[in-house]
């Protein structure tokens, strides 16, 4: 029977382009697992979007002379380009600075206030007297009061990962322009996290066997240390109002607002497609499976406060008169960090490897391939190009691209552009053992990305193609046909009919090779959907968003039924070998851009 299986990523902040870090911590992994779910037949709604109100936007803003508007449309824009190039196939990916995002931010914000999770409190917030305002907390800096770190944020410590109100730092300043801030009376609504720590505890104490030991232990934790109450509103002109007369100077902050995008955008995609009520498959069927993949310095909001929101929400948002819960994150599988060249990702010291400028010069396929196979799952990772290199050639093209085309290029060039019969005494001993362990790939690698062990899933898909080119190699059907064709066809058929399963095996990491080599081996269609950018007309101007129709895949994830006599057509390398020599002219960009 088919799951309803959610997937969300992060959102990220429309400041600045994608870099490699983004992709491999928060947005290759849920493009290979949604689409491994929708080989297995299931029911995938991929959702997400740009974060269009995060201090970083309204930083960058300033620094321009521009609107806040006009930075974010910008990078939302550059976001759905590089999502296109890498095959990252979003059901919907829209932004929050929608009709719907607002209309439904607003409704949550009404209901955990209706229910009581909500207060409001009058604090002492930094105030700026050279800039006659308010300090949104991302304008702030200071010493952490945990580590010592002197450069943390006013919401986190990107060194000890600790979330904190500007209050908390040593030495605050402002961020524009180094002033120190003065302390002024302000009102705020408040999240209520300590009357909600023991739902939130209750939820995560449950079978959470299959969460990442690092994301439950770290939330666990971070409950028992103590929940208190976290300001959700903010004094600043660029955001969501509140929907509450006199309070027209505040907005809702980001990070109450941005999680909310996962439920607001699953209503957007259900109201695309002419179904208003179809998001209700994914939000409040019990069997639905939601998963949230992130960074680790997102652990908190997504397994902590999002859940905390949530129950604040209760059982009645748009399903009046019923007992039904919003469902609560079933995984949060958050990624480590991904490093570069032996050093931390600065995007303030250019040391990053921006996505548009690596897809100039690389092939998608090749970086994904590259991505997953260092993937921080559970440890940090250190991509290097003299690495990324070696693998391109020892593992992509040796192991799997070289095995596609020995077989595909000697069959079409010996056996008339036609997958071969078997001989008419069947299939031997070897024949019969390397289908039946490529056919069990379907299972040990399916296993593997249920589990969400990407890594391990793509290394036992490349172990079986290793398995495949022994066998080959043992056959050397090359050879045989000099005396005996029928024996060397009977080789090639079970070569080709393995390279068909192992193509669906790699088709969720490989999506763009995959779908040439179904076509190399005669198949008509397309393994997975179409991706496309839709303009969506609102009441105020319209939007763009990155969507994807699934109705013409004919992908499945089962074993290869390829036929004798099939027409092939003429095949050409999936992949490109790179030379060794361009390690050192991108370190030497790198630096030069540095």
């Amino acid at each position: 029977m088919a799951e309803n299986i959610l997937v969300c990523t992060a959102w990220p902040y429309a400041n600045g382009d994608l870099h490699i870090g983004h992709l491999a911590g928060a947005y290759l992994p849920p493009d290979i697992f949604a689409r491994f779910h929708r080989l297995k037949g299931n029911n995938v709604l991929m959702v997400s979007g740009s974060d269009s109100h995060g201090t970083p936007i309204t930083l960058r803003a300033d620094a321009e002379g521009v609107s806040p508007l006009e930075v974010f449309e910008r990078f939302h824009l550059s976001f759905l380009e590089t999502f296109q190039q890498m095959g990252i196939t979003y059901n919907l990916f829209t932004h929050t600075d929608t009709e719907n995002h607002h209309q439904v931010s607003q409704d949550i914000f009404t209901a955990c206030l209706e229910n009581g999770f909500l207060f409001k409190r009058v604090e002492q917030q930094f105030y700026s007297e050279t800039e006659g305002r308010f300090l949104p907390d991302r304008y702030i800096e200071g010493t952490c009061p945990n580590c010592g770190y002197e450069s943390a944020r006013g919401d986190q410590c990107d060194n000890c990962k600790s979330l904190l109100d500007p209050t908390d730092l040593i030495n605050p300043r402002s961020k524009n322009d180094g002033s120190v801030p003065v302390l002024r009376e302000t009102e705020h609504f408040y999240l209520d996290l300590e009357k909600l720590s023991p739902d939130v505890l209750a939820y995560l104490s449950q079978d959470k066997e299959h969460w990442r030991p690092n994301v439950i232990n770290f939330s666990l934790q971070y409950v028992k240390d103590g929940l208190r109450g976290r300001a959700i509103t903010r004094d600043i002109d660029w955001g969501i109002r509140l929907p509450l007369a006199g309070y027209d100077s505040k907005r809702l902050y980001v990070w109450f607002e941005a999680v909310i995008g996962y439920f607001s955008g699953s209503i957007e995609f259900a109201h695309n497609q002419g179904q208003p009520e179809l998001w209700k498959e994914w939000w409040y069927n019990p069997s639905a499976k939601t998963y949230y993949f992130i960074g680790k310095d997102n652990i908190p909001f997504h397994a902590v406060i999002w859940p905390a929101e949530l129950l604040g929400t209760g059982r009645q948002l748009y399903e009046h008169g019923t007992t039904r819960q919003l469902n609560l994150p079933y995984d949060v599988p958050a990624n480590e960090y991904l490093n570069m060249e032996g050093q931390k990702l600065s995007t303030s010291r250019n040391w990053a490897i921006w996505a548009p400028d690596l897809l100039e010069r690389y092939d998608p396929d090749a970086i994904r391939f590259y991505l997953t196979a260092i993937a921080p799952e559970t440890r940090d990772s250190d991509f290097t190009f003299e690495d990324f290199i070696r693998r391109n050639n020892d593992e992509l093209v040796a192991a799997w691209g070289n095995l596609v085309n020995r077989a595909l290029g000697f069959a079409y060039k010996r056996f008339d552009g036609r997958v071969p019969d078997i001989g008419p005494d069947g299939l031997d001993e070897a024949d019969q053992k390397i289908l039946t362990e490529v056919e069990q790939g379907f299972e040990t690698v399916g296993n593997l990305l249920t589990a969400v062990k990407l890594r391990a899933a793509l290394e036992e898909a490349l172990r079986l193609a290793r398995t495949t080119n022994g066998y080959l190699n043992d056959k050397e059907p090359w050879q045989v046909i000099k005396n005996d064709p029928v024996k060397a066809g009977q080789s090639i058929y079970v070569t080709l009919r393995v390279i068909d399963n192992l193509k669906t095996l790699f088709a969720p990491f490989l999506p763009h090779t995959s779908q040439q080599l179904h076509e190399f081996l005669g198949y008509e269609g397309r393994l997975f959907g179409r991706q496309y950018t839709q303009e969506f007309a609102e009441t105020k101007r319209q939007h763009v968003a990155l969507c994807y129709d699934g109705s013409e895949a004919i992908g499945r994830w089962e074993p290869s039924q390829l036929q004798p006599g099939q027409s092939l057509r003429q095949p050409s390398p999936l992949f490109k070998k790179l030379e060794p020599e361009l390690a050192a002219q991108e370190i030497a960009r790198l630096l030069g851009a540095g």
